[in-house]
């Protein structure tokens, strides 16, 4: 039986790209949680006005990989130490952020930030929010599978591509053939 997991690490494209690479992860859907805008728009979140981060909702199998893997996944593939910024992504909407929807979802958040924050993986604190989930508003379809769909564009060159160069070499065995 699928479980769900929601983060927030910066653009949504380049954390989807990598997920939908992980063995056990079913799907990646793009969108946005956080806000208090009903059915935001991208330009909505964008502008920082709707309070929503944009994220991921992944379904995953967690008898192939379990919520901590794609914790430490997520830690791994964006800036948590960054408040509302990744790279050249700034504002609210950028944040990092892990959106539970169990109890145990929320104590694992907690225990790896925890773990994070005494081993000092990080040169400064992380300031990654652990949330509830609230309603999730998928994003418009044109950014659903975007890097794969624009591996092209510019952003998708430039900023995803090495990212996820990265992310192969770190996670090869777990990533599907």
């Amino acid at each position: 039986m699928s479980e769900i997991a929601t983060l927030a690490g910066g653009c949504f494209w380049c954390l989807e790209a990598a997920f939908l690479q992980l063995k056990g992860v079913e799907s990646v859907v793009s969108g946005y949680m956080g806000g208090q805008v009903e059915r935001p728009s991208y330009d909505q979140v964008c502008s920082g006005r709707s309070g929503h981060a944009e994220v991921v909702q992944i379904a995953f199998d967690p008898a192939v990989i379990g919520y901590d893997a794609l914790l430490e996944v997520f830690f791994a593939i964006h800036d948590p130490t960054t408040p509302n910024r990744q790279g050249n992504d700034v504002g609210s909407q950028y944040r990092s952020a892990i959106y539970w929807h169990t109890p145990e979802q929320k104590a694992a958040a907690e225990a790896m930030l925890a773990r994070l924050t005494a081993e000092g993986a990080y040169a400064t604190p992380i300031v990654t929010e652990i949330a509830e989930a609230t309603t999730f508003w998928p994003a418009e379809d044109y950014h659903q599978d975007y890097f794969a769909n624009h591996p092209n564009q510019g952003y998708c060159q430039f900023v995803i591509a090495p990212k996820l160069a990265k992310f192969r070499l770190k996670y090869a065995n777990r990533l599907n053939n």
